[in-house]
């Protein structure tokens, strides 16, 4: 039986076995997917040794993404991108490929499991870190009429719009109503809002928030107080499960009864 791992610190609560088991049996492939606490001295020793005994690919999440960024031999065009890794695979030749499948997987959650397009739209995303520099190219890739990128620090937003070819902008300058709000930033960890003003919502603006949870976020509460629909970050965790799991069985999973298994375990 084929061995697959997820890797982070913490990594108890990750529900990544859960998701890959289903998808195994969907697919009808023979796999084992466990986890694996990653330790702050050893990770580059633990991803060595889980191939050198046999193990087919591995899932990398906080905070090892950057470091497994560092480790691959090959590099996905994606994973150059994003400047992390969040997949893993030993090649025939035996060298560490890694991609990043984490756009793409909110990408296909947004477009092919919740039908909301992007491509014409004028977008909004909140934060300039990891999550939003993983997500910018696979959203640019939709052909949408503009993407901003809006964080505290407007630095940081200016340098990933500089790499991405995008706008960036600070809050306050912020103007107009956007088509797509998604929030990529860490607020919602912390049940705090970003200093969205209200008239950024028209009558039509979707909202997305990376972060999910038994509740709606705090940004997404305040989406549906001003009349926005939208969703949270469950589809993409599945959808960048579903996409790793792609790269390595050659084989697509559905996605959608997933999600719902998920929503109603939460």
């Amino acid at each position: 039986m084929d061995q697959y791992v997820v890797v982070g610190n913490p990594i108890a609560h990750s529900k990544s076995p859960a998701i890959h088991a289903t998808f195994a049996k969907q697919t009808g492939q023979d796999m084992n997917y466990s986890t694996l606490l990653g330790e702050d001295a050893q990770f580059e020793n633990q991803v060595r040794c889980f191939f050198s005994e046999g193990g087919k690919g591995m899932n990398v999440t906080v905070p090892f993404k950057e470091r497994a960024y560092a480790l691959c031999d090959v590099l996905s065009p994606r994973a150059k991108l994003a400047g992390a890794v969040n997949t893993l695979m030993l090649g025939k030749n035996g060298k560490v490929y890694g991609d990043n499948t984490d756009g793409a997987g909110m990408v296909r959650d947004i477009v092919h499991v919740l039908g909301q397009s992007l491509e014409g739209k004028r977008i909004l995303i909140v934060g300039a870190g990891g999550a939003v520099r993983g997500v910018l190219d696979p959203v640019l890739a939709q052909n949408p009429l503009s993407v901003t990128v809006a964080n505290r620090t407007v630095s940081k937003a200016e340098t990933l719009a500089e790499a991405f070819g995008c706008q960036a902008s600070s809050f306050e300058a912020l103007e107009g109503t956007f088509d797509v709000i998604i929030n990529g930033s860490s607020a919602s960890l912390s049940g705090q809002l970003p200093p969205l003003k209200d008239e950024l919502v028209g009558a039509h603006t979707w909202c997305y928030d990376m972060m999910y949870g038994k509740e709606p976020t705090v940004f997404l509460k305040w989406a549906q107080t001003l009349g926005a629909k939208g969703a949270d970050g469950l589809g993409m965790l599945v959808g960048q499960a579903a996409e790793a799991f792609f790269v390595w069985r050659h084989v697509r999973p559905e996605q959608a009864p997933v999600i719902e298994q998920l929503r109603r375990e939460m």
